[in-house]
Formats: C-alpha cells, structure tokens, sequence
C-alpha cells in the first residue's frame, strides 16, 4: 500500500477559498480512494494537504486518470491554481 500527500502552499489569506474549492472538487471524486483534506495547525501557515492511500502506484495511476476525466473538475482545479504558491508530492509506502 502507498499513502499520497499533495501539499500546497496556499497564498497567504487565501485559505477559506481552496477548502471551498478543494470540498466542491472533492464531492466530484469516484467513491473509495477519495482524499481526505487536512490543513496545518504548525509549520508553514497556510498548507492544505490532500491524503490518500492506494493499493500500489497502477492504483494510484488509474485512480488519477479517472478524477481528471470527471466532469467539471479542471474547471474547479482553474478556480484552485491562482490560489496556490506552490505545491509538492510526497509518496510513502506503508509498512503494516
């Protein structure tokens, strides 16, 4: 199993408008694999954080080619980008 965090750094007093537009994204998400949403309470101020678990990295491929052929997400992801300062990808397999 692999756990993927997508962490943005949100663009300072901006943090209410991508959790609105990460929650509208993540109602359009195919059921199992859906991301949970987490924000920081120490570190660098403003970091949204997408984590996910996936059985192996084809999981994780077949999972993100089906999320950008959903209906109206690039649409959302626009509204989402100008929010961002930057952002990175953090892969880990989990040990059980």
């Amino acid at each position: 199993m692999i756990l993927v965090r997508d962490i943005f750094q949100v663009k300072f007093g901006r943090m209410k408008e991508a959790k609105e537009v990460w929650k509208e994204m993540l109602k359009l998400f195919p059921g199992q694999g859906r991301p949970r949403l987490l924000t920081d309470l120490t570190g660098p101020y403003y970091t949204l954080v997408l984590e996910a678990a996936y059985k192996d990295l084809g999981d994780y491929q077949a999972f993100s080619q089906k999320e950008m052929a959903v209906q109206g997400m690039g649409a959302l992801y626009q509204k989402f980008v100008p929010l961002v300062d930057s952002g990175r990808r953090e892969m880990f397999t989990v040990l059980e």
